[in-house]
């Protein structure tokens, strides 16, 4: 592959091209020139697009696709298609799968369906066997398959006993344990936030509180074990502030968010569309706000799409009976231009925290980019969406930029 990127103005605050209009030359996967301006040769690929920018490759760290078991809702191969589109070139897939993601069989299978793609797949194993909570998988036996972490997507660790030998055993091979905060006996059968909104609908509410207590429950197993954790999502005022005090107490730990709950609250669930059933819940504007904050001070670290597709019968249900989860791929990028601005949404992008190998925009380095133009405004509509599964929050919404593409190595989608 041969490529000859013109006229793109670079976003890194690391590089010292940052803000610079530079042509970026790519033979065989590699960048094998840079200049503010550089001749095309014979038998490369010139892109030139509208108000074009490139930043470092964009990754996500919390994505599901359903393959293998639920097909239906996203395949792997779909999947990656969208999240090339969408701007990444490496996602972490976690298992809501059948089976579930816990010994080297299964990691393998989703690796031999992810060859061939422009976005590079890296695997979340569970933590426990069939994400059940009970026994410890096979976590040393994934490492060695490829595994980059592990933990039971969005289900909290009720055995804290269970969760500190998860965080002892680790160390022995510096993986890191995903540990998603919500007590289950404070949450009950809440499926919407706690509050003015939920009382005035009729809704059952998760109090804050299921998600705080958890977190610092997890906190504190962190401390005495001094392993490595991250918090994949979090969603309430009091968690920014308990993510920075363990984080000035020098412990191990890193922080997402879901794009959902920087952009929209709680005040969305007025017209029961289920799309707006998510976990963690949408909250309110007080909570949007702190979280807009940690992610501008640096306590939150990276940003996900939190892309969980879900099959049309199990979304378009009675609100409390439809299954939790938003697609969000495809809308990210342009949701996330509403809130914050243009290099902090691109620094939470790209940080790969320890789950992804290092990249950088100069000669000599593998080439992995996103291609987009930040100015473009416009409104997601249902055409919009690549994904099989349509359960999307964002739909109707503004939004402002758009993803040309992506090369990673010597894959491309431009």
């Amino acid at each position: 592959m041969r490529l000859l990127i013109k006229h793109a103005t670079v976003l890194d605050k690391e590089n010292r091209l940052h803000n610079q209009k530079i042509d970026i030359e790519i033979t065989d996967g590699i960048i094998t020139a840079i200049d503010a301006s550089i001749h095309p040769k014979e038998g490369y690929q010139i892109i030139e697009k509208e108000n074009l920018h490139v930043s470092k490759g964009w990754i996500d760290t919390s994505v599901v696709f359903g393959e293998p078991g639920f097909e239906t809702t996203e395949t792997i191969q779909n999947g990656l298609k969208v999240a090339a589109k969408s701007g990444f070139t490496d996602v972490l897939v976690h298992s809501n799968t059948n089976p579930a993601i816990d010994n080297q069989s299964v990691i393998h299978l989703i690796q031999n369906k992810a060859q061939g793609q422009a976005t590079q797949l890296h695997v979340v194993g569970c933590m426990t066997k069939n994400s059940e909570g009970v026994d410890l998988a096979e976590l040393y036996d994934m490492k060695n398959a490829g595994a980059v972490a592990f933990g039971d997507y969005k289900k909290p660790t009720s055995n804290a006993n269970l969760l500190k030998i998860a965080l002892q055993y680790t160390q022995d091979f510096d993986g890191t344990v995903f540990a998603f905060p919500m007590n289950k006996d404070i949450k009950g059968k809440g499926f919407v936030n706690e509050g003015v909104v939920s009382t005035r609908l009729g809704m059952k509410g998760i109090p804050a509180l299921a998600e705080e207590l958890d977190l610092e429950r997890n906190l504190s197993l962190l401390a005495y074990t001094n392993g490595k954790m991250h918090v994949p999502m979090i969603s309430t005022l009091k968690s920014v502030s308990l993510i920075k005090e363990a984080k000035a107490k020098g412990l191990q730990v890193t922080c997402g968010v879901s794009v959902n709950n920087l952009v929209i609250t709680e005040e969305e669930l007025v017209d029961f569309n289920s799309n707006t059933r998510l976990m963690p819940p949408l909250r309110t504007e007080t909570d949007r706000q702190a979280l807009l904050a940690g992610v501008l001070e640096g306590t939150i670290d990276v940003i996900t799409s939190d892309h969980c597709p879900v099959n049309i019968e199990n979304k378009r249900l009675e609100y409390d009976l439809a299954d939790y989860g938003s697609i969000g791929l495809e809308s990210i990028f342009g949701a996330l231009q509403t809130v914050l601005p243009l290099e902090t949404s691109i620094e939470k992008l790209t940080n790969g925290l320890q789950f992804t190998e290092k990249s950088t925009l100069e000669v000599g380095q593998k080439a992995k980019l996103t291609l987009f133009n930040p100015a473009i405004e416009w409104t997601f509509e249902s055409q919009d969406i690549l994904s099989f599964s349509k359960n999307a929050v964002m739909l109707g919404k503004k939004m402002k930029g758009k993803v040309y593409g992506i090369v990673n190595g010597e894959k491309s989608n431009l």
